[in-house]
């Protein structure tokens, strides 16, 4: 029970590696907080772990700031921040991603740690204690082809992790980030382009542990980034990739 008597929040946590984070934390005694737009999966994932669902655009400035508001009447203050929400454009040229694309890209992987930042990071600062993690990718450190607008998004979540890190370090309050590799979330399809057996073969070809990153692998990593065993560690992008960056 690392995580007893903290609360959470994890955007994103509806599905795929968010909704592997909420479960982790659950397990590990936190009262989760899971904030995401398809409300019928995350009153799925909050009845199941007795957590609580709210209907959240992470890329929004009113919908954080009354995701705060939510989280101040139903936590009470905020131990854990999981900045787990993300998407992205389908594989093609970079010219050819258009700007509706780009600029989605860049709201939902980017805007939403700033403003999260904005409204949950304020008391977490005056508490002088907290956890964020920030869901980043091996595309912000070793990058594909094809998907260059995606990469560019998570290695900016990368230089966000650090530079927050030593920022907020004085006030008690840690940063890190993980980088997944590609896993069996909704957003798999997306990343290939297509499902197909020989894609997929390509795809694990690069990875030497010779599978995709589970939502379990990085509810494991999370859980010990946001506790206390990890007190010490601050500003770090843990590659959660089966070698994959090597």
């Amino acid at each position: 029970m690392r995580l007893q008597g903290k609360t959470a929040i994890v955007t994103g946590g509806a599905s795929g590696f968010g909704a592997g984070i909420v479960r982790k934390f659950a397990s590990e005694g936190a009262k989760v907080l899971i904030a995401d737009l398809n409300m019928d999966l995350a009153d799925e994932v909050a009845g199941e772990v007795d957590g609580i669902a709210v209907k959240v655009d992470v890329a929004s400035n009113d919908s954080v700031r009354d995701l705060a508001h939510t989280a101040a009447s139903t936590l009470g203050s905020v131990d854990i921040l999981v900045n787990n929400a993300g998407i992205t454009h389908l594989p093609k040229p970079m010219q050819d991603v258009t700007e509706d694309e780009f600029d989605r890209v860049m709201a939902v992987n980017c805007k939403s740690v700033y403003l999260t930042a904005r409204y949950l990071v304020p008391a977490m600062s005056e508490a002088g204690k907290g956890a964020i993690l920030n869901v980043a990718s091996t595309a912000g450190l070793s990058p594909r082809p094809r998907l260059n607008w995606y990469n560019a998004s998570k290695g900016w979540m990368i230089t966000a992790t650090k530079t927050m890190a030593v920022e907020l370090a004085p006030s008690g309050v840690r940063v890190n980030a993980i980088c997944p590799v590609a896993g069996e979330t909704p957003l798999l399809k997306s990343f290939m382009g297509e499902d197909t057996p020989e894609i997929r073969a390509k795809f694990l070809s690069t990875i030497p542990i010779g599978r995709f990153s589970t939502p379990e692998d990085m509810g494991n990593a999370a859980c010990f980034l946001c506790s206390d065993e990890a007190g010490m560690v601050t500003g770090v992008a843990m590659e959660v990739d089966g070698g994959r960056c090597i």
